[in-house]
């Protein structure tokens, strides 16, 4: 799948199966309204219309089902045909799935997407993912034939006339953004070390005419970011805080996304174990998101002041290394007791939120990070807990995750009863909770907003997405879309305003002020 070059077209043309392989996809009753004149130039002369009718009448999913049309060369699958009021009308974990397991080979491929216009921005993410970057695979190396995959989308239901172009343009951004984050999270720390994540942000700067603002080493140090500085100190390749800065004229607002970026987490001298260390080279998927998500915003036309704030490290054993006992001072002024140094990630993003308030004057902070274990078992593999002082936040975050497939969850927001965790005698607070069994996953976010200040008046969101950023051991860009869907509305882009939640009215139970429930418009 490295070498798959995946294309967006609003027409895929005619061909026949057995020189370019063919996937029709969808859910069946939607399947059951394309009439066999748009399938018929792609199935003949190996399929006939009776064959076609057939299929389709044996198809029964529960939860998908499959039906080959001619040898290997031509499948149409079915998606579930309903879903859960947590989950994604898209169905979109069972279309990467889908795509995976029924895409027949060959170097040339078609996939023909028939979905509703509200789920095709879900479903080409999910497609997207089924098509990793990243492979040491020997037998990868000798080819070099460049595969490709074409997409083309089949819309029914209302808006069902064809794709505009500006939405296959949007979709590619988008695509490449999830691509681009799973290839980062998928490359093992002896490639992607703060210096190549590095490069890495160079290189989309680059790209979109951007020069990134780049703190590294005993800079940081001297500058007080002394929970950045004290996680990466050990690390051969030094840590560092970049910034990528988009400040385009008429900007109404300032946001800025804060990516937790710890290359590999070997737990530090609190260190992981042998069965839990390995993978540990996802512990960047936040960052790796907020820069794909990045590139894609600004190329699809963001119009408000947008900061990308990586905070890179690698939490590494060696004589440097921070001690449990020792107290660091963060960007924010406070103190912090370290008790556990595998408590690393929230740290440096405690330092990255400190700069996006004190030095980039945010509005509104989202800080997205693969942070605790405990995520998987608060929301599961495949929800990303959300954790925000903002109830209109959190439903559109729950929201865009249901419109975008990068699903996502609450978590319990109560600092005045989970802060006293992190009680400290000798600092401002420790770094890891007292008990761990009193909701962790909400803890260690809020232990990141305590550095902005639980009284701070614009919006924070916590983002932990430490299960949903892969699925065995494959990387998914999980968190590109959703960055994309939440922010919607500041784009100028058509689709990307069809998914975000944000200017709709959605439901507010009694807010953290004591206000009562009511229907709210986000703005």
């Amino acid at each position: 799948m490295a070498n798959v070059g995946l294309q967006f077209q609003a027409s895929a043309g005619d061909a026949d199966p057995q020189s370019r392989p063919l996937l029709l996809l969808g859910q069946l009753h939607h399947l059951l309204r394309v009439p066999w004149s748009h399938v018929r130039g792609k199935l003949q002369p190996r399929v006939t219309e009776e064959l076609w009718q057939a299929a389709l009448s044996t198809l029964n999913p529960n939860p998908t089902d499959s039906c080959p049309l001619y040898l290997n060369y031509a499948t149409v699958a079915a998606l579930p045909s309903r879903v859960s009021r947590h989950n994604s009308p898209s169905a979109a974990h069972f279309i990467t799935r889908l795509v995976r397991t029924c895409l027949p080979p060959g170097a040339h491929r078609c996939i023909l997407m028939v979905c509703e216009q509200a789920d095709v921005f879900a479903s080409a993410c999910a497609l997207a993912r089924a098509f990793p970057l990243f492979t040491h695979r020997s037998g990868a190396s000798r080819r070099t034939e460049k595969k490709t995959v074409t997409v083309e989308f089949f819309l029914v239901g209302q808006d069902n006339g064809p794709v505009e172009v500006s939405t296959l343009q949007c979709l590619a951004n988008a695509t490449e953004g999830v691509r681009l984050a799973a290839r980062i999270v998928d490359t093992p720390c002896s490639e992607m070390n703060t210096d190549t994540f590095l490069e890495e942000i160079n290189k989309v700067g680059k790209e979109l005419g951007i020069v990134p603002t780049i703190i590294r080493d005993e800079e940081l140090k001297a500058r007080g970011f002394g929970g950045l500085y004290g996680v990466g100190k050990a690390a051969l390749h030094p840590p560092a805080l970049a910034v990528l800065s988009h400040t385009p004229d008429g900007a109404t607002q300032t946001i800025a996304w804060v990516g937790k970026g710890i290359v590999y987490d070997t737990g530090g001298l609190s260190i992981k174990g042998k069965t839990t260390m390995p993978g540990m080279k996802r512990d960047c998927g936040g960052a790796a998101a907020v820069l794909g998500a990045f590139r894609a915003a600004i190329k699809q036309g963001f119009k408000d002041n947008l900061h990308a704030v990586f905070c890179l490290a690698e939490n590494s054993v060696g004589p440097n290394a921070t001690r449990p006992d020792d107290i660091h001072l963060l960007y924010s002024g406070k103190t912090v007791e370290i008790n556990n140094t595998d408590a690393e990630g929230r740290l440096v993003l405690a330092d990255g939120v400190s700069y996006a308030c004190k030095d980039l004057g945010a509005d509104i902070i989202l800080d997205m990070a693969t942070l605790t274990g405990a995520q998987g078992i608060a929301t599961g593999k495949y929800h990303a807990a959300v954790l925000t002082n903002s109830a209109e936040w959190e439903a559109a975050c729950v929201k865009a995750g249901r419109k975008c497939g990068d699903l996502v969850h609450p978590l319990v927001y109560c600092p005045e009863l989970h802060f006293s965790e992190f009680t400290s005698a000798v600092a401002d607070m420790k770094n890891s909770v007292a008990d761990r069994d009193n909701s962790p996953s909400s803890c260690a976010g809020l232990f990141i907003a305590s550095h902005l200040g639980f009284d701070w008046p614009g919006v924070w969101v916590h983002l932990d997405i430490a299960a949903p950023v892969h699925a065995g051991e494959r990387a998914t860009g999980f968190g590109v879309a959703l960055l994309l869907a939440l922010f919607g509305r500041a784009s100028e882009d058509p689709l990307l305003n069809l998914v975000s939640p944000l200017g709709c009215e959605v439901d507010v139970q009694e807010g953290d002020t004591g206000r009562d429930s009511k229907r709210r418009k986000l703005v």
